[in-house]
């Protein structure tokens, strides 16, 4: 089910009057009840399920929860995060406003938005998560805003991730830093870029930073997209996609359905540069001999999307408890120490490690992050995501002007 579905599914709801619903049990301000309640509970995460590494990192955080809390986590591997919205969707139009199927969904974005507007979210409770001590959101607005939107305790954060490309320096050693200059190398070098199929979350992430480099006001992105504007506002943007078509990878006839399919790819020496929205993708890859030593990341000039990633309750979930306590783990500096080792996924920490105890601020010091992850100072400040409106504009432009079957 495409978003704009799914939002239309959501207006119907409201107009039968089932947009809201009120604050349940348990109360994550008795945290000794909420632990005590999620002993014995079975927590359904549904989590894309589109790379081995994140799939293992998942199946450790089970194993961890179980051992420490009782807690049987299953995940739940999905395609898209709109499938469980979705789900939630279905269960509240039939009235099942209790024991519902999903307890736990990893969500950002417009899917987020969705659900916050229509009463579709158990909450507020990220914020009186133990581990919430350890973040802090006045440095990072990101941990609280969520494409512009505010989170307001309805989901807690558990990575951080910004735009990235890599390459390999043996086969180019100077890649493009713009994206007039992509166009301009893909021109010299036809076939040689791609970027996963719309609407899968990398390739519209792809399409929002090239708006970005053709927005004289970059500002305009981070409010909802104005009608009359649209048109005028993103037509120099449409002119450079559709002149990077049938430059691209098969000439456009053909997308990869994933971010970890460009690894393959690229392996396979059918591309030279590849979008990831992890910064240490790449290490990982090579870590993993999945990509020759050579490569390396880079970000554009004027800097790149940044965002967090988020977990969140559905308004009827049937393991409340469980969930809050697998999402406070997620946020432990164990587990985030383990998330942001390249050996296990490579994925940035949404902890300051000045709120650390030293030896938890050790665990972080230890990790040898890849000979191809950038440095802070080289990833440079994020630029914040576009409202969630030019998301699903986006993606249903493109599928309109340049979809193909999957």
């Amino acid at each position: 089910m495409t978003m704009a579905r799914l939002l239309r599914a959501l207006a119907v709801l409201l107009g039968l009057g089932l947009g809201s619903q009120a604050l349940a049990e348990p109360d994550p301000g008795d945290w000794d009840g909420v632990i005590a309640e999620a002993r014995g509970q079975t927590v359904h995460w549904h989590a894309w399920a589109g790379s081995t590494r994140i799939n293992d990192y998942i199946a450790w955080v089970a194993q961890q929860v179980d051992a420490r809390y009782g807690i049987r986590l299953e995940h739940v591997k999905i395609a898209d995060t709109s499938d469980a919205v979705g789900r939630v969707i279905a269960e509240k139009a039939a009235g099942r406003d209790s024991g519902g199927a999903v307890d736990l969904v990893w969500i950002n974005g417009e899917n987020f938005a969705a659900m916050k507007e229509n009463g579709l979210l158990f909450g507020p409770w990220a914020e009186a998560l133990p581990n919430w001590t350890f973040v802090d959101p006045v440095a990072n607005a990101s941990l609280v805003y969520d494409f512009t939107v505010p989170t307001e305790g309805l989901e807690a954060p558990w990575g951080m991730a910004q735009v990235v490309f890599f390459h390999d320096t043996s086969r180019v050693p100077d890649p493009p830093r713009t994206m007039a200059a992509l166009l301009d190398w893909a021109a010299a070098h036809p076939g040689r870029f791609t970027y996963p199929q719309p609407p899968d979350f990398l390739g519209t992430t792809f399409l929002k930073q090239a708006l970005y480099g053709f927005m004289a006001d970059p500002k305009v992105l981070l409010h909802p997209v104005e009608e009359a504007e649209y048109a005028t506002l993103t037509a120099p943007f449409w002119g450079f996609v559709e002149e990077l078509t049938p430059l691209l990878w098969r000439s456009g006839r053909a997308y990869p359905q994933s971010g970890p399919r460009q690894i393959q790819l690229m392996a396979d020496r059918e591309i030279d540069l590849a979008i990831s929205f992890s910064p240490g993708e790449a290490s990982a890859a090579i870590a993993n001999l999945e990509l020759p030593e050579t490569v390396r990341t880079y970000v554009l000039d004027g800097g790149t999307i940044g965002n967090a990633s988020f977990v969140a309750i559905p308004y009827n979930a049937s393991a409340k408890a469980a969930a809050m306590v697998v999402a406070d783990f997620l946020m432990s500096p164990q587990a985030q120490a383990r998330k942001q080792d390249p050996a296990y996924w490579g994925s940035g920490t949404v902890l300051d490690l000045g709120l650390l105890s030293v030896p938890d601020r050790a665990r972080f010091e230890a990790l040898d992050l890849g000979i191809a992850t950038l440095t802070p100072e080289q990833l440079g400040a994020p630029l914040p995501e576009p409202h969630p409106s030019w998301m699903v504009r986006l993606e249903a432009d493109w599928q309109a002007r340049f979809g193909v079957a999957p």
